[in-house]
């Protein structure tokens, strides 16, 4: 009977508890004056930071010494010029750009095969290939970039774009294959069997009918590999292991490495150059890609 009533005593506790925090969230999340507040004061505060961040890093390569003020109290024009003088910065944007169309361009050509069996058929062990598939993108880099960095050391790759490219194909792949399977799962293979049923062929049937469908799709997986190839670092710092094989991502990493001898100033402004180029090519990406594009419909079982 005591057990009986320490019970009953305590399920009521728990039980009002609980509906009251529930009673606090569903006020805080419908459609009033405080949700919208909570809402827009999360936002802001994120929007805050990251204007703060780049902000922060941007004022610094511009100015001569900033240490214990709220702004430098001078500003100058001369770190982004002394680039010149530690890098060749033509070469660098020339690298990362090689090796980002490159570990595109291969990656569209193995990803978009794998992507089409993927949504067009339905074969036991269909979700173990794809979660092994999806391995590169689900682990760290280093797990699998140090014995394929040494790998391509001893094959001589050490140290060459082709080497940064091949280096980058491994975890490009899955991301083209990811994006490019729901737009294939879209078009309907009534259309492919009515080409075939009017005598083209395989190739001509992919040409004139499902490569013109799936062409937005695979711009946009094309898009956002490249930036995501130019924003990967450790794959392309194990491998590239000479000036000559450098990227932009690998060039501030050794500049912030040497903050003792280098002006942090300058690293500022490599930073800056960085975000520059990469947030152009996010720009372009957004001209072509909708968020909703990504939502990956479940078939029916």
């Amino acid at each position: 009977m005591a057990s009986q009533t320490i019970t009953s005593g305590v399920t009521p506790t728990l039980t009002t508890r609980s509906k009251r925090q529930g009673a606090w969230w569903r006020f805080l999340t419908r459609d009033t004056f405080w949700g919208s507040l909570l809402f827009y004061a999360v936002i802001g505060f994120f929007v805050i930071n990251i204007v703060a961040l780049v902000a922060t890093v941007v004022i610094d390569s511009f100015a001569f010494s900033w240490f214990k003020t709220i702004l430098p109290t001078q500003f100058v024009t001369h770190w982004y010029p002394d680039l010149s003088q530690d890098h060749d910065m033509s070469q660098l944007l020339l690298n990362t750009f090689v090796v980002a169309l490159g570990a595109t361009g291969i990656a569209l050509l193995i990803g978009f095969p794998a992507a089409y069996v993927l949504a067009r058929k339905e074969f036991r062990l269909k979700g173990l290939l794809m979660a092994v598939l999806m391995l590169p993108m689900l682990i760290p880099s280093l797990v699998y970039g140090i014995p394929l960095a040494t790998m391509l050391i001893r094959m001589g790759l050490g140290g060459s774009l082709i080497g940064v490219i091949l280096a980058n194909i491994v975890p490009t792949t899955p991301f083209v294959i990811l994006i490019l399977t729901p737009f294939i799962e879209q078009v309907d293979t009534a259309l492919e069997s009515a080409s075939r049923m009017l005598g083209a062929g395989r190739f001509r049937t992919f040409r004139r009918v499902l490569l013109p469908l799936v062409l937005p799709g695979m711009l946009t997986a094309g898009i956002l590999a490249v930036v995501r190839t130019i924003a990967l670092f450790e794959l392309t710092y194990l491998v590239a292991t000479t000036g000559e094989s450098q990227t932009l991502v690998t060039a501030l990493y050794g500049d912030a490495t040497g903050a003792g001898i280098r002006a942090h100033q300058l690293i500022s402004a490599m930073a800056v150059v960085y975000m520059l180029t990469t947030m152009s090519l996010v720009i372009v990406a957004l001209f072509f890609v909708k968020p909703t594009q990504f939502v990956v419909r479940l078939k029916a079982k």
